[in-house]
């Protein structure tokens, strides 16, 4: 069992005060450029100095990778600045600043993009709703987005941020290379398992390495990603636990877990005798440090998800109380904030972006 409350240093240095982490979540609070608005700062600072460390939203590291409009960018050196004072507003009170970087691929459409097709591994559509099929990507482009993630990892060091979190989940492109939906290539870049797994191996060597030969001390490279995938053919567990025992020989920090509820069990018959979770923190066997997430809020939760990870990340129940983390390491479960209404919204800096999301995933403490 990991305490909340005790601190934990990762390989490459960095120190967290304790195991508590706030989770990725999509604000839509970016300029339409990707700039950082002093809203966005705003929501990002009344959240930090409690937590060990903040993982921010996504942020794109390629124009055709834009995934919404609201999104941070890190594509460019014109981002650094806006970075730089998010960075910032984090990590006060000893709280670290993670920037999450990525590239929508095919989970976009030509509308956001201003007209360009969007691309992925494959011209495969995605199984959504008005789905554009997207342009299926040349070699030559598959290098230059992975030199894309290492100019964004360059850029977050000069932002001042604490680490990288490589967003290989939630169907965007990284995940796409590595589903057997999204990939059909019969090159060196998809087919067999382990060719589906070479844009993700490249890509984390080419990160890692950037890191590793900076000068700078105590920055930490994370890689996220989902379990199982809804289509046929799709990402499987059995899938994910070959993912996860690769990551976890590679020179990573952490792999962090994106999951609904930490609760969850398989949909495969052949692992359910446990939680997901639970495979994942066995395959790693030790190798790598595991943030498990999904529905925590309260204290209590928490302590389960640390009875098998190493951290344990919060999303929702910091967006409707702020203090949460304070709370919990408080010991003081009774008094979190669980529910709140549209005339919170000013109070919270909680924008149409964020209140979409809690629309979504927690119609039921909204009032």
């Amino acid at each position: 069992m990991n305490n909340v409350d005790t601190g934990f240093t990762f390989k490459r240095g960095l120190h967290l005060k304790n195991r508590l982490v706030v989770a990725p979540m999509t604000t839509k609070m970016s300029f339409f450029d990707g700039v950082v608005t002093n809203d966005e700062i705003e929501y990002y600072g009344l959240r930090s100095g409690e937590v060990g460390a903040f993982i921010t939203a996504a942020a794109n590291v390629h124009e055709n990778g834009k995934g919404w409009d609201g999104e941070l960018g890190v594509y460019e050196d014109r981002f650094i600045p806006g970075l730089a004072k998010l960075a910032a507003a984090i990590k006060k009170n000893q709280t670290k600043a993670i920037l999450q970087i990525f590239h929508a691929g095919r989970m976009t459409d030509s509308n956001i993009l201003h007209g360009s097709q969007p691309v992925a591994p494959s011209a495969v559509a995605a199984e959504r709703p008005d789905a554009q099929t997207p342009r299926e990507l040349t070699e030559t482009e598959i290098l230059e987005i992975i030199e894309s993630f290492k100019q964004a990892t360059e850029r977050a060091i000069k932002a001042g941020f604490d680490g990288v979190e490589i967003h290989g989940a939630n169907t965007y492109l990284i995940q796409q290379f590595f589903s057997p939906h999204s990939n059909r290539r019969t090159d060196e870049w998809g087919g067999t398992l382990e060719k589906r797994f070479k844009f993700i191996n490249d890509l984390v060597d080419g990160v890692t390495e950037v890191v590793d030969r900076s000068d700078v001390k105590d920055f930490i490279v994370g890689y996220r990603f989902s379990p199982e995938e809804y289509e046929e053919p799709g990402i499987r567990l059995q899938d994910t636990l070959f993912l996860v025992d690769q990551l976890a020989n590679k020179p990573l920090d952490y792999v962090h877990l994106s999951i609904g509820n930490y609760r969850n069990h398989s949909v495969s018959e052949a692992y359910q005798e446990k939680p997901i979770i639970a495979y994942i923190k066995e395959t790693i066997n030790d190798r790598l440090p595991l943030i498990g997430v999904g529905d925590i809020r309260n204290g209590a939760d928490a302590k389960e998800v640390l009875a098998t990870a190493d951290l344990a990340a919060v999303g929702r129940a910091i967006l409707i109380d702020p203090h949460w983390a304070q709370k919990v390491l408080d010991d003081q479960d009774h008094l979190i904030r669980t529910e709140l209404s549209h005339y919170d919204r000013d109070e919270l800096r909680i924008s149409n972006g964020v209140w979409g999301f809690l629309e979504d995933m927690m119609p039921e403490r909204l009032q």
